[in-house]
């Protein structure tokens, strides 16, 4: 097929500087999922020549497997300090997981749209709600019954699957409006990264191995480069020079106060919106 090596160079010079923004934002705003990585990849492949209709699957099978060793980290260090509610991650676990297989199928089905809506709303809520400074908004003091949670699972499951993230900013956002203090939510929710990540890349990749035949000139969708929806060289080279970086955006982080961070966040988030809805009308 042909894979043209100047292609690969410029793919693999790539990876590693997007890797390095990416590492740089999650140490500044402290966040490593899908929020920081798959706008920063879907330029990247853009500029690269992957078609649309591919572009944002790719994009999103990456990131969830670019987190997979985040998750699994911050999670046994949440664990080892006892700020991981296990009893809610059990009730969870299933439905998540059943999400995130729903949302696999989707994946192989949707328009590139579809992935992009679904980001811009979820990252729009996230942008208003950190731009407006309130972390008082509550829904109840303590969580709903366990069939209400159960459904929330699936939710999580499916939009965390479509946006390439680890579910933390969905599951925090949900216990926090609960009145479940942030530290245990932040540590909770780094369980659900591999309840997501793991099955969201097996799907991806078997979303994905159809399409790469349909295109065939498109080196970063071919084996050895990529596995269907999940670029293999981007997990080899993103996730070194992203773990370099974010040392170098914690240190700006504490140069700066948490409402700055907030409001630096939140117009970032809207930013990416404002992109998403652009590339609508290309």
């Amino acid at each position: 097929m042909g894979i043209e090596l100047q292609e690969m160079i410029w793919l693999g010079l790539g990876l590693l500087v997007a890797g390095g923004i990416t590492g740089l934002l999650a140490g500044l705003f402290g966040v490593g999922g899908g929020a920081v990585i798959v706008p920063i990849l879907y330029e990247l492949f853009g500029y690269l020549g992957v078609p649309d209709d591919v572009r944002m699957p790719l994009c999103v099978g990456t990131s969830l497997a670019v987190i997979i060793p985040t998750s699994v980290r911050s999670y046994r260090a949440h664990l080892a300090r006892g700020a991981v509610d296990t009893s809610l991650l059990k009730i969870w676990a299933v439905p998540v997981v059943l999400g995130v297989l729903a949302g696999s199928i989707i994946a192989r089905y949707a328009s590139p749209e579809v992935f992009k809506t679904i980001f811009v709303l979820v990252a729009a809520v996230s942008a208003i709600r950190l731009l407006s400074g309130k972390d008082n908004w509550r829904f109840g003091e303590t969580l709903p019954g366990k069939m209400a949670i159960r459904v929330v699972g699936v939710v999580i499951g499916i939009l965390s699957s479509l946006m390439g993230i680890g579910g933390g900013q969905l599951s925090s956002l949900f216990m926090t409006f609960y009145n479940r203090p942030i530290h245990q939510a932040v540590a909770t929710s780094s369980g659900l990264g591999i309840l997501i990540s793991v099955p969201g890349m097996l799907g991806y990749m078997y979303a994905g191995w159809p399409r790469a035949a349909q295109y065939p000139d498109v080196a970063a969708l071919q084996f050895p480069m990529a596995i269907g929806y999940v670029s293999l060289i981007g997990m080899v080279l993103f996730i070194p020079t992203s773990i370099l970086a974010a040392p170098l955006g914690v240190k700006l982080a504490h140069a700066l106060s948490k409402r700055k961070l907030e409001v630096a966040f939140g117009i970032f988030l809207l930013l990416i919106c404002v992109r998403f809805i652009f590339s609508f009308f290309e």
